[in-house]
């Protein structure tokens, strides 16, 4: 194990990244996992595009100008950055470190891009990929909506398959078909993966001490 694996193994909080292609569902579970779930952060991620209907910033996103985007990148305020669908996207980096720091969960919505640039900074980080059970569905899904045009919604479309594609580079793959029974296997991963010895070790370090049990 290497020297940054174990520092960041040691942090009591936990690292949840979740990935979809657009249409999936992804935001809807989170949403119902935090509700569910005490405890657990949501990482704000800063953004180029424009709000839709009903989104107020600060709350899903940061919107920010291109100029401050790019600003903020060259002080080397994210910890990961992504195009996506002709936006910039990115996650702030100190203010992850202090969360996990302090020993809060983390979750994090983002692209496969972003997950790739963000498990190098955290290898132990528990990453999910939710999938639509058809193409189909997908479609339906993007139109019920009602948040984008129908150019908008074909270059989704069009990008699924390749976003897609990288669902074996996560660790736990649940497909969104039912939601209640994709939100208990969303709730299981989050709980299993709290209950790590690592993890468990230095929340529950006194407990581990009493017993003898070596802790981190």
């Amino acid at each position: 194990m290497t020297t940054q694996t174990t520092q960041n193994s040691a942090r009591a909080g936990s690292l949840f990244i979740v990935s979809a292609p657009s249409g999936a569902g992804k935001s809807s579970l989170v949403n119902a996992l935090l509700k569910k779930i005490p405890g657990i952060s949501l990482s704000i991620s800063t953004t180029t595009r424009d709000p839709r209907p009903g989104e107020q910033n600060g709350r899903e996103y940061h919107f920010v100008t291109v100029a401050e985007f790019e600003a903020a990148k060259k002080r080397g305020d994210f910890l990961e950055t992504a195009l996506v669908h002709g936006n910039y996207y990115g996650t702030s980096k100190p203010w992850i470190e202090q969360q996990m720091t302090t020993g809060a969960d983390v979750l994090l919505e983002i692209d496969y891009q972003g997950a790739q640039q963000v498990r190098k900074f955290f290898p132990e980080a528990v990453s999910i990929f939710i999938l639509p059970p058809s193409i189909k569905s997908l479609e339906e899904r993007l139109h019920k909506r009602g948040q984008d045009s129908e150019v908008t919604i074909a270059k989704r479309l069009l990008g699924a398959g390749a976003e897609m594609a990288h669902a074996p580079d996560f660790d736990f793959v649940i497909i969104n078909e039912d939601f209640d029974t994709a939100l208990s296997e969303f709730c299981a991963v989050v709980t299993s993966s709290r209950l790590r010895y690592m993890k468990q070790a230095v929340r529950c370090r006194d407990v581990f001490i009493q017993l003898g049990i070596p802790t981190v």
